[in-house]
């Protein structure tokens, strides 16, 4: 489950990481503590099937939604199941973005309670989440809304969690984002090789509270004595 993470560059750098022309208006900004329903930087095709950075806020809506509300129980669509699912199948086929991110935030129960967890590229590279997006009609106008798809944890990455965002390499990153006959031959996970360049960083409690926001949070800490994980549990 992917249910927090970082994503700090500014709009140039990311224009430039992805080959993407600015369509954000000046609304991406460094957040160190990304939580559901924020408006966060995505990296999409625009209807001339040119690669536009955009803003989306977290959480997808379907079409049936009451209220933005709804959108912080969608922040995740599960890899096995995004193709049939009612809320989640159409975005799928047809709205695939990129979601750029520093790296996610994991919670692991330990002997001596919950242990955070960054993960995060060793080599400080920018990650690409592999999401859907979709635009909401509400009473103030349309609203561009996207989710992040989950797959089963692979490697390393089950020391803290079961699932783990389904991370995308830049060799994946056209075919994810140009219509294909069928999405689902793109939803193998990353080769192991490559997911071996990701560090499982222990970083302090205050990430936990959604108000902190600042570069502390991602700062390695030391393990206490007894803060081994026991297993992995849900966030």
């Amino acid at each position: 489950m992917c249910g927090r993470y970082a994503t700090t560059r500014g709009a140039g750098d990311l224009s430039a990481m992805f080959e993407a022309y600015d369509d954000t208006g000046g609304r991406v900004r460094a957040d160190h503590n990304v939580a559901p329903t924020d408006t966060v930087p995505v990296v999409r095709v625009d209807a001339e099937g040119r690669r536009a950075l955009a803003t989306a806020r977290w959480g997808l809506l379907p079409p049936w939604a009451k209220s933005p509300a709804a959108g912080s129980r969608m922040i995740n669509a599960r890899a096995e199941t995004v193709a049939t699912s009612r809320a989640y199948a159409r975005p799928f086929a047809r709205r695939r973005c990129l979601v750029p991110a520093d790296g996610w935030y994991e919670w692991t129960r330990t002997e001596t309670g919950k242990q955070a967890y960054f993960l995060t590229p060793a080599d400080g590279s920018v990650l690409a989440l592999a999401g859907i997006w979709s635009t909401w009609e509400g009473s103030d106008g349309p609203l561009d809304t996207v989710s992040v798809l989950t797959t089963a944890a692979v490697g390393r990455l089950t020391e803290v969690h079961e699932r783990m965002p389904l991370l995308l390499p830049p060799d994946r990153w056209t075919p994810w984002l140009e219509p294909v006959d069928d999405p689902t031959a793109l939803l193998d996970p990353p080769p192991p090789r490559w997911l071996a360049g990701l560090e499982l960083r222990p970083v302090g409690p205050a990430v936990g509270n959604v108000r902190n926001n600042g570069p502390e949070l991602t700062e390695r800490v030391a393990l206490s004595p007894g803060a081994q994980p026991v297993e992995p549990t849900l966030f």
